[in-house]
């Protein structure tokens, strides 16, 4: 049967037990560790680099959803590929060459991703979708954990299933910001395969009894 993979975001975690927090989430059945990567200037916030991904890399064998919320991604690629990430997704904002930039992602055997804000529109990646292995469309505007899924995309993920259909491959198609057990079926209806829960998993206080619930509303 289908099965949504579930992307908890370290985002929201307590970094004081990091260790702790991420083996809880795999043990309680986390198909994904989700790391947000931010630099203070495309998004109003600063979290890690790529020796915390390498830490990170030693203490799971999950793989590591990497989210580039930076400013000339391509300077960094290979750094965050040599600390272990399995996925790279670069937002189409920042890099004016994506698909060179997607290339040396992929020669590394690493997934590629592309991602959006809210108010970019899907057409932007139309000529790099072919090329990419997921495509991330973010609920929020990014830089903060907490904040509610803007309905709006609702069409959009809709939108971009129709565009990854077109293409005949076989596309990630993951959503991020705001979702939560409230909304996941919508989100999954609409076309998503990879969910991205922060708060909703990390403040739950039980973070198997969360991903057990969200299972069990997807009918999973």
């Amino acid at each position: 049967m289908f099965k949504t993979k579930i992307a908890p975001s370290i985002l929201s975690c307590n970094f004081l037990a990091l260790e702790d927090e991420i083996k809880e989430v795999e043990k309680a059945g986390a198909d994904l560790i989700h790391i947000d990567v931010m630099d203070g200037h495309f998004v109003p916030n600063i979290t890690i680099g790529p020796l915390f991904v390498e830490h990170i890399r030693r203490i799971t064998s999950l793989p590591l959803d990497v989210h580039l919320m930076i400013e000339n991604p391509s300077a960094f690629v290979d750094d965050f590929i040599k600390a272990g990430s399995d996925i790279i997704t670069i937002h189409i904002e920042t890099d004016k060459h994506i698909l060179r930039t997607i290339d040396v992602i992929k020669a590394s055997g690493k997934k590629a991703g592309i991602t959006l804000n809210p108010a970019t529109p899907l057409n932007s990646i139309t000529y790099a979708v072919k090329e990419a292995d997921l495509i991330l469309i973010m609920s929020v505007n990014p830089g903060f954990g907490g904040q509610s899924y803007i309905s709006a995309m609702d069409e959009k993920v809709k939108e971009a299933k129709k565009m990854i259909m077109d293409t005949g491959r076989e596309i990630d198609l993951e959503v991020d910001g705001g979702v939560k057990a409230s909304n996941v079926k919508k989100v999954i209806d609409a076309g998503a395969n990879i969910v991205v829960m922060g708060t909703e998993i990390f403040h739950s206080g039980d973070y198997a009894k969360k991903i057990k619930e969200v299972r069990e509303i997807l009918g999973e």
